[in-house]
C-alpha cells in the first residue's frame, strides 16, 4: 500500500461529485488510498497545490499555467501526471450569423463580440488573443473613448471556474440572436466542442452560424502533482487512471460524465497559445500573480 493520495477538484458542477466518489472507490479497491478534496474556485487550489496543502490537482488549462509560475517562484516542482483524450488538440472559435456580412477578423473593426467569463480560456483569453494577432485591439463595451477597434461584451457566469461553467459561452452564443436589436452582437466566442453542444440543445440552429476565424490547437485540462506528493504515489496514480477501461460497465458511466474514453500521457506544449494570451491580457504575471482587474473568483 502507498501513502495516501488527496486530490483537488473544482465544484463545477454536481456531477463532479458522483465522478470523484465513484472513482476514489474504484482506486481505493486497487490498492491506492485516494481523497479528494472539492474547491469554488481555481485560484485557491492551485495555491494549496503549490503549497502542498493537497497532493494532486485536477486542473483547467489557465490553472496550469499560473500552477508553473506560482512553483517557478517558490522553488518547487510540480509534474504533470495525465490529461484526457478529449482534452488534446482543441480550438477556440469565432462565429457570426450566417447572413452576416462579416468575412474576415479584419471585418469586425468597430463591432461588438461577446466572449465568456473573465477567467474563460476558450471563450475570452484565446480568441481575444486572435483579435490581436489580426491587429485588432480588443477594449469593453462600457468603454468607449479607450481607442480599441473592437467592442468586447462579456458574460462574466461561473467566474472563479476556468470557463468549465459554459454558461457565459452560452450567452454570448444567444446574444447573436438576441431579438432586440441593442441587446445584439456581431460575434461570439466559443470553444468547438460548445459550438456542437450548442447546436444539439438548440441555442444555435444547424446553420445559423459560420466561423469567422479559429486558434490554433492547444490543450486543456491536465492533473498536476504538487510538491507534497511522493514519487511512488504519483506513478500509482498514473498508472491506475490510465488502465482504466471504457469497455468496463463499472467505469464507463464515470467516464462519460468526465468527457473521455481514455487517460493519456500529458504534455505541456499545448499551453504556450494560452500563457501568451495570459500575457497580453495581463492576468497573472511572471510569478503567477493575479493582475486582472475586477477578477474576484
Amino acid at each position: 500500500m502507498v501513502s495516501g493520495l488527496l486530490l483537488g477538484a473544482v465544484a463545477c458542477d454536481p456531477r463532479v461529485v458522483t465522478i470523484w466518489d465513484g472513482f476514489r472507490a474504484w482506486l481505493r479497491g486497487r490498492g491506492l488510498e485516494f481523497d479528494y478534496l472539492l474547491y469554488s474556485n481555481y485560484e485557491r487550489q492551485v495555491a494549496d497545490l503549490v503549497s502542498g496543502r493537497i497532493d494532486v490537482a485536477w486542473n483547467s488549462p489557465l490553472a496550469w499555467v499560473r500552477a508553473s509560475r506560482l512553483a517557478a517562484a517558490a522553488g518547487v516542482t510540480l509534474t504533470p501526471v495525465t490529461m484526457r483524450d478529449t482534452d488534446c488538440d482543441l480550438r477556440s472559435l469565432i462565429v457570426v450569423r450566417a447572413d452576416s456580412p462579416v468575412q474576415s477578423l479584419a471585418d469586425l473593426r468597430g463591432r461588438i463580440v461577446a466572449t465568456g467569463a473573465v477567467d474563460s480560456p476558450q471563450a475570452t483569453l484565446l480568441p481575444l488573443s486572435l483579435l490581436r494577432s489580426a491587429g485588432l485591439r480588443p477594449g469593453a463595451e462600457a468603454s468607449p473613448g479607450d481607442g480599441a477597434d473592437v467592442w468586447v461584451r462579456r458574460f462574466d457566469i461561473g467566474v472563479g471556474l476556468h470557463g468549465d461553467h459554459v454558461g457565459g459561452e452560452r450567452e454570448a452564443a444567444r446574444a447573436l440572436f438576441a431579438a432586440d436589436p441593442a441587446d445584439r452582437v456581431d460575434a461570439a466566442c466559443m470553444i468547438d466542442s460548445s459550438l456542437l453542444l450548442f447546436a444539439r440543445e438548440g441555442t444555435v440552429r444547424s446553420g445559423s452560424v459560420r466561423v469567422v476565424a479559429q486558434t490554433q490547437p492547444y490543450d486543456h485540462c491536465t492533473m498536476t502533482a504538487g510538491p507534497a506528493v511522493t514519487e511512488a504515489a504519483a506513478c500509482k496514480l498514473k498508472n491506475l487512471l490510465r488502465g482504466m477501461d471504457y469497455a468496463d460497465p463499472s467505469l464507463r458511466p464515470l467516464l462519460d460524465m468526465e468527457g473521455l474514453r481514455q487517460w493519456r500521457p500529458p504534455r505541456v506544449s499545448g499551453y504556450a497559445q494560452l500563457e501568451r494570451a495570459v500575457d497580453e491580457a495581463g492576468f497573472y504575471d511572471a510569478r503567477g500573480e493575479i493582475l486582472a482587474g475586477g477578477y474576484r473568483p
